[in-house]
């Protein structure tokens, strides 16, 4: 007998459910750090994390191999924080709008040299970013990076030794 998503028996959705929420306990400090560090303000931030929980939830069946699902949110995360970022983009062009600012609550919590860090971070293309959040801030392995963002782990490499590089000029062009 085959189960679509709508029809799951009750022990099926009694198991996705105890899964997803041991998931969202564990590990939603972590995709909000990411997202936050995508996108700059925690409020877009937790609504990508909530939606990558939410279609984790509503595609458990199709997901093969469960022990791969902090890798399908991590995905998610990254592929909706990319969405958002499109959206300010194309919002700015047709208003001309400023960047995005940091919110006080999270200026406050931050070093001045952090705030650096961060605001070059964010000049840097989406891919090199991506790639610098994942290794240094969620410390992935290249492996790891490269499962997450579907690229080569020479991709990898290449965008860290790059995004590395533009931002030591960018800091070093701020001093």
């Amino acid at each position: 007998m085959f189960l679509n998503r709508r029809h799951l028996s009750p022990v099926a959705a009694e198991e996705r459910d105890e899964a997803v929420s041991g998931l969202y306990r564990e590990h939603w400090a972590g995709m909000v750090r990411l997202a936050l560090l995508m996108l700059g303000d925690r409020p877009s931030a937790e609504d990508v994390v909530q939606d990558a929980y939410a279609g984790l939830y509503r595609r458990w069946d199709r997901i093969v191999d469960h022990t791969k699902a902090v890798s399908y949110l991590r995905s998610s995360v990254l592929n909706g924080s990319r969405t958002v970022l499109r959206r300010r983009t194309a919002a700015r062009r047709l208003v001309h709008s400023e960047p995005p600012v940091w919110s006080t609550e999270s200026e406050a919590m931050l070093s001045e040299e952090r705030r650096e860090v961060l605001a070059a971070l964010h000049t840097l293309p989406t891919r090199q970013r991506e790639v610098l959040v994942l290794r240094f801030y969620l410390r992935l392995s290249d492996p790891e990076i490269a499962s997450t963002l579907g690229i080569r782990e020479v991709s990898v490499r290449s965008a860290a030794s790059r995004g590395l590089a533009a931002l030591a000029r960018k800091l070093e062009d701020n001093r």
